[in-house]
């Protein structure tokens, strides 16, 4: 029973680490995909984005946005969605003491060892007029 559920726990987690691609997003969601102009279509395929595109079609492209921020630009509903990446940040952190864990787990010593931290960046932002693509942006 213990080694089923370290299997499943396994595989979990193996699983959760795919990443999204827009090819996955469109089996997810075939009938947004059906809906978008073959232009579109292409376009979201190459994870690429253009002016007057609909929101399905940056979703697709793209994924879900990180933030969603509204507004008012020049008298129109206007919509910007940021999205998130990190990178990482290597320093050298203090480890170690007696006592806790048990058996061979147990730590000893104490030491100076690599940690690494994830620092978020904003990756992208698309701006949405009217709920289509007025203009976008991505980090390279």
């Amino acid at each position: 029973m213990k080694r089923l559920l370290l299997l499943l726990a396994a595989s979990l987690l193996a699983s959760s680490c795919v990443p999204s691609t827009p090819q996955s997003r469109i089996e997810e969601h075939p009938e947004r995909f059906a809906a978008l102009s073959p232009k579109h279509q292409e376009l979201v395929r190459q994870g690429t984005l253009a002016k007057g595109m609909p929101r399905d079609a940056v979703l697709l492209a793209w994924g879900a946005p990180a933030q969603r921020f509204e507004g008012s630009q020049s008298g129109k509903t206007s919509e910007r969605w940021d999205y998130a990446g990190t990178y990482p940040v290597y320093t050298q952190g203090f480890y170690g003491g007696f006592g806790a864990g048990y058996g061979r787990y147990r730590p000893y010593g104490y030491g100076v060892g690599p940690e690494v931290t994830y620092l978020p960046y904003r990756s992208g932002s698309v701006w949405f007029a009217n709920s289509l693509v007025d203009s976008w942006e991505r980090s390279r």
